[in-house]
């Protein structure tokens, strides 16, 4: 897992532009996930979702995802779960003081950030406060039943 984690941050903008597409899609089928029901289909799109994230990010299911903001490293694997950015304990080598053998999450997310159309802009912007309640939930219809224009 920490090996494709790694991975995706170094490939960070390929995965951005295939992210763009995919929400673009789940956007564009919001008349269908209104018929579904939201409520309904949250279960089934959250566990696909865990699995491909979870394969390629080592995702932790907040609920909130900012990969797009963090060159594709969730902060969600810090130990300590810093949205922000590193804490003052990161070494010199890059690697974390919780983790020795881990690199720190955010040295990773500005190596992804670079690479990103934002570039390291995107990883400068305020998140909010992880909302607890979220957890498991599906970012992914999140994104689109925001982004989705209202319905007639």
């Amino acid at each position: 897992m920490y090996a494709l984690r790694l991975w995706s941050t170094r490939h960070a903008r390929v995965l951005e532009d295939l992210y763009e597409r995919f929400e673009r899609a789940l956007v564009a089928l919001d008349p269908l996930w209104r018929r579904l029901g939201y409520a309904r289909i949250e279960r089934p799109v959250a566990a696909v979702e865990s699995a491909v994230k979870g394969l390629l990010f080592d995702c932790r299911m907040c609920g909130q995802c900012v990969l797009s903001q963090t060159g594709m490293s969730c902060p969600m694997n810090c130990p300590k779960q810093l949205r922000h950015g590193p804490c003052g304990g990161v070494r010199t080598d890059g690697m974390c003081e919780v983790e020795p053998k881990m690199r720190c999450v955010w040295v990773e997310a500005f190596v992804g950030s670079v690479q990103m159309q934002g570039g390291a802009a995107s990883i400068r912007e305020l998140r909010e406060p992880v909302d607890r309640r979220l957890a498991g939930t599906s970012s992914w219809l999140r994104v689109a039943r925001e982004k989705a224009p209202p319905a007639p």
